[in-house]
């Protein structure tokens, strides 16, 4: 039996559905559905059951799951603008200590979210103590976790894989509201006055040129399952394409793709400043060497197939 916590949300759902093309179907999906409209994400999944994520909780105290081979912990509270801490670190933190210790004792291959907002004011982008810099709780949360990973879980007998995600976007986030992708939210600018808004200036960069490493979330579904398939493989990773691009160059490719638009800049919102990564690039050079060589698309490659996808849904 496999796992996906998180399943109905947009890396977990695109994980669920890269495994039913790989044959698998003996899976779990755990999640919140206390937003009910998030059951279209897994609608055309083929899985074995749907378990609530606190009712899944207890059951793994309560010993319940002694069949799971692999858990794939995508769920999380991922609001960078939540300030309750002591919810985020209950939701976010605690909740993966009780899974981690489940596949520990029991030999099970554990493959988590991590975040790049654990490296938050840093100007560097690598798995090291030196470059985490987290900028909000929510990347305190992430950051902690992992910490509590590399002191108690990498020299254990089962796989321990945590994965900092960089800015995903891709099919299955239009229940995330503001914190969907830009990608996401241009189109829908597109749609509905044909102007795109690009935040002016900010933390040293032109209108518009702040940079972010933006990654297709069916590239990040193809790295899980290769994880799933190498065991032998451990630790903490970046998961990016490992190269940054502009917003004006996601504003660009939505323009691009509808044939028509225009960028507006809007002013920077004080209540971000302080507190927002104007730049973000994942260093690679780990997951390669541990033997992952497939490309990552583009933000070109990858609005182009998102909002086909995304457009022809609507």
């Amino acid at each position: 039996m496999i796992v996906v916590t998180g399943g109905a949300g947009l890396i977990g759902s695109n994980i669920v559905r890269a495994l039913n093309r790989a044959g698998h179907t003996d899976i779990i999906i755990v999640d919140d559905l206390s937003d009910g409209h998030k059951f279209v994400n897994f609608s055309d999944c083929d899985i074995a059951d749907y378990i609530d994520y606190q009712d899944f909780l207890q059951q793994i105290v309560e010993k319940q799951h002694n069949d799971i081979a692999a858990l794939f912990h995508q769920g999380a509270c991922s609001e960078t603008t939540e300030w309750d801490g002591r919810y985020m670190m209950k939701n976010n933190y605690e909740y993966s200590k009780v899974l981690l210790r489940h596949c520990l004792d029991n030999n099970v291959q554990f493959i988590y979210a991590s975040s790049a907002a654990t490296y938050g004011a840093s100007a560097r982008f690598v798995e090291h103590p030196n470059c985490e810099q987290p900028l909000n709780v929510y990347g305190y949360s992430k950051l902690l976790f992992d910490r509590y990973v590399r002191r108690h879980a990498l020299n254990e007998n089962a796989q321990v894989v945590g994965l900092r995600y960089f800015n995903v976007y891709g099919p299955g986030e239009q229940h995330k509201g503001r914190m969907a992708s830009v990608a996401f939210h241009f189109n829908n600018q597109i749609k509905d006055t044909g102007a795109i808004k690009l935040f002016e200036g900010s933390g040293g960069y032109g209108p518009g040129e702040q940079r972010r490493d933006f990654v297709y979330v069916g590239d990040i579904a193809s790295l899980n399952l290769w994880l799933l398939d190498n065991p032998q493989v451990r630790g903490i990773f970046n998961a990016g394409t490992g190269k940054s691009q502009t917003f004006k160059e996601v504003g660009q490719a939505v323009i691009d793709y509808h044939g028509k638009g225009e960028i507006e800049f809007i002013p920077f919102p004080e209540g971000l400043k302080g507190a927002y990564q104007s730049f973000t690039e994942a260093d690679m050079s780990a997951i390669r060497k541990a033997g992952y060589d497939k490309s990552f698309k583009t933000v070109q490659e990858g609005v182009a197939e998102y909002l086909q996808i995304l457009n022809s849904a609507s």
